[in-house]
Formats: structure tokens, sequence, C-alpha cells
């Protein structure tokens, strides 16, 4: 399965990105944690299962949802796989981002994300690029991820 998820950048929030908060005087909008690495991987997931995407399952209408953990998400995500005799054999991530430096903090988001979904460490891809100027993500005005997730019939 593939996901991706993009948000713009906002003064005054915290910026979660794979379930790491990183010191920064800005964040990410959005209806939850706006954590895009996260989303991303979430609707790999589903994807992967052939069930529809995150918003389907927590619509950013319900204010249940609202500046909720994203690493939540993911756990619940990892629920309804579960539900259905799938197991996570592995997924793939890459942030775009101009700002901040991603490198650095990497094995603290794959150890969050592997708690949250059970997956080992060396299961789980995660690497950072910039979009060399380009757009509004190169402009930094944005954040976006895509992942790819493969699962299996447990």
């Amino acid at each position: 399965g593939h996901g991706y998820d993009i948000h713009p950048i906002v003064p005054g929030r915290p910026l979660v990105l794979g379930g790491v908060t990183f010191d920064t005087d800005f964040g990410l909008d959005g209806h939850s944690d706006a954590d895009c690495v996260t989303h991303a991987i979430c609707d790999a997931l589903l994807g992967a299962a052939g069930l529809p995407d995150i918003g389907h399952f927590f619509p950013d209408t319900d204010p249940a949802y609202k500046n909720i953990d994203s690493q939540v998400l993911l756990a619940r995500v990892c629920g309804e796989l579960s539900k259905r005799s799938f197991a996570i054999s592995n997924f793939d991530v890459t942030v775009i981002a101009e700002k901040p430096k991603i490198h650095p903090r990497l094995a603290e988001m794959k150890a969050a994300l592997a708690k949250s979904t059970r997956v080992p460490v060396a299961n789980i891809g995660l690497k950072a690029t910039t979009n060399e100027g380009i757009g509004a993500l190169g402009c930094g005005l944005a954040i976006a991820a895509h992942a790819v997730a493969l699962i299996v019939k447990a």
C-alpha cells in the first residue's frame, strides 16, 4: 500500500513527526497533531489492506480527534488490520522537509513508530529529503511524507 500526507507549516503549534516532537517555533496545521509521517503510514497500511483512508476512520469533523496524538491513530489502524488477520511485514517512509533537520531524530522516530505498530525497528525504513527549493515544500511552507507498506495474511 502507498500513503501520502502533507500539512502546511504554521507558527505556534508543536511540530510532531513520526511520533517525535521537534524543538521548533512552528508546527503543522491540522485537526489532529498533524503528524504527516504517521498519517502517511496509516494510509499505506489501510491501502495495503484494501480499506478506506485515514479520513474515513478518523474524520476531521469529529471533535474526538481534535489534537489527538497520531500514534493513537496508528495503533488503531494496526488494530483494524489485526481484526482482518493482517500482519505488518514492513514499511518505508520518506519525509520531505526543508526544515528542521530530520536526520538527527530518525532513530527516535523509528522507535516511536515501532512502539505504536509493534513492528521491529529493523523493518522500518525512514529517511528525509528536501524539495531542493522547488514549490511550496521547497519554500518551507509545508512538510510532506510518502509511505509504502507491506502486509501479509497472518
